[in-house]
């Protein structure tokens, strides 16, 4: 379609690209041109097994033709509508993604670009419809690259940003029980009490920065990318109920925890609990195109029946991005992609059991449906990371030169190995990935006790 040879991809690139997240001249991209299932191909025709579903996105895998297809049957009969227009694809998408949330509760969708800017989103609507202005989030949360977003995120790529970004934030702790400060000398503590250690810390905050000035509590259901952690029985109905307690809205960050990863449409529905607003992108279109929603309870919508919602986007709700939505829902039920993430799930927390029993380098090893993540660690004793905070090392950096080399593509974090497979992953293919895995922990293993 395009004429450019294979050789050529990576060289243009570097000469024009400016790329996220990296220093300029320090990146070397991966050079791809082909992906199909759980597997891509680069320019050299080596294939890797996706273990990270590219960027936490593609859930139902690559290359799936009833997407493809159906973006190309609506570029051919409407590609864009300005967003104060409606289409058959907007009403139909709305539908589809209201009829997924918990209880079908959510049945007002906002259509966003991505996931940053439904965050944004989230965040406007909660201060308009409370008319107040505070936000709470978590320390270990990422909510996005904008300023709004990044203000509320907790981890370090939030630092370099500051001053400049959004007042008005304040941030509490996970409830993270391999590393908390709470329980360092009771680990064995209940995980009712647990919970309930945590829902106190966030009330006592509350209480500190005061409840009428508070709008919502926005978090990540699951933890993603700082550390898979998974909330303790207990914790979000505390918070829920906090939030009732306190009129404040509940905003779950669902990007990527959304859409099948942990073997539910939404993280939060294994709590039994609806919160207010829910955030989502990645898995909605499984990044066939971008977009991102923020599906709200109706009486949210409603606060703005007699005055404007002012903010908007010139590509909101753009068609081409709502027909790979509507697809791959349909497409995500026809297969039973996510009761097949909630079996598979299973499988891969029994293969990460086996590894952490098998590597003296392996901390602990979390999981929820195809959502996990292996935590590397210099002595089990003392829990030292395998690279400090916010820092990498060479143990690091080869185990995942190693996993490339040998052909399985995968995202560490700090001292971290995620496991994110695409959802339509096989036990087999599973297999695949974890047997290179289990060869390159011997690289963290020569560390333990050195």
């Amino acid at each position: 379609m395009f004429n450019l040879p294979d050789n050529e991809i990576l060289p243009l690139s570097k000469e024009h690209v400016f790329w996220t997240w990296s220093a300029q001249a320090k990146v070397n991209p991966i050079a791809i041109k082909k992906a199909k299932g759980v597997y891509f191909w680069d320019v050299d025709d080596k294939k890797y097994l996706d273990f990270n579903s590219m960027t936490m996105c593609v859930n139902i895998g690559h290359g799936d033709e009833r997407i493809i297809k159906a973006m190309q049957a609506q570029a051919g009969e409407l590609p864009y509508a300005a967003p104060g227009m409606t289409t058959k694809i907007r009403a139909l998408a709305s539908k589809a993604v209201a009829d997924v949330t918990p209880n079908k509760a959510l049945s007002k969708i906002l259509f966003t670009l991505g996931g940053a800017d439904a965050n944004e989103n989230a965040i406007k609507l909660a201060r308009g419809y409370t008319k107040k202005h505070k936000i709470l989030s978590r320390y270990r949360s990422y909510h996005g690259a904008t300023a709004g977003a990044m203000a509320a995120t907790g981890d370090p790529r939030r630092v370099a940003w500051e001053p400049n970004l959004m007042p008005g934030v304040v941030h509490f702790l996970d409830p993270y029980r391999y590393r908390s400060t709470f329980h360092r000398t009771n680990p064995n503590i209940s995980e009712e009490d647990f919970a309930r250690d945590y829902v106190n810390h966030l009330e006592e905050i509350i209480l500190y920065e005061g409840p009428d000035s508070i709008a919502s509590i926005l978090m990540e259901t699951v933890t993603g990318t700082n550390g898979i952690i998974i909330p303790p029985h207990g914790y979000m109905q505390g918070v829920r109920q906090l939030c009732d307690k306190y009129n404040i809205l509940m905003i779950c960050d669902e990007v990527m925890s959304g859409f099948g990863r942990t073997g539910k449409w939404f993280a939060i529905e294994h709590w039994d609990v609806v919160p207010d607003m829910i955030t989502m992108a990645k898995g909605l279109t499984s990044a066939y195109a971008p977009l991102g929603a923020v599906a709200m309870k109706p009486e949210i919508a409603s606060a703005f029946d007699e005055h404007a919602f002012e903010s908007g986007l010139t590509y909101t709700s753009h068609p081409i991005s709502l027909a790979a939505a509507v697809a791959n829902i349909q497409a995500m039920r026809e297969d039973k992609v996510v009761e097949h993430a909630a079996s598979m799930g299973g499988v891969m927390r029994r293969m990460l059991n086996d590894l952490g029993e098998s590597h003296p380098s392996i901390g602990e090893v979390r999981s929820i449906g195809l959502f996990g993540i292996i935590e590397l660690v210099k002595d089990r004793n003392t829990k030292e990371p395998m690279t400090p905070w916010n820092q990498s090392s060479p143990e690091m950096i080869a185990l995942r030169k190693y996993c490339l080399d040998n052909g399985l593509f995968l995202y560490t974090h700090w001292h971290t190995v995620l496991i994110i497979p695409p959802l339509i992953i096989t036990e087999e293919q599973l297999k695949e990935g974890f047997d290179v895995l289990d060869k390159a922990l011997e690289i963290t293993d020569r560390t333990v006790g050195g």
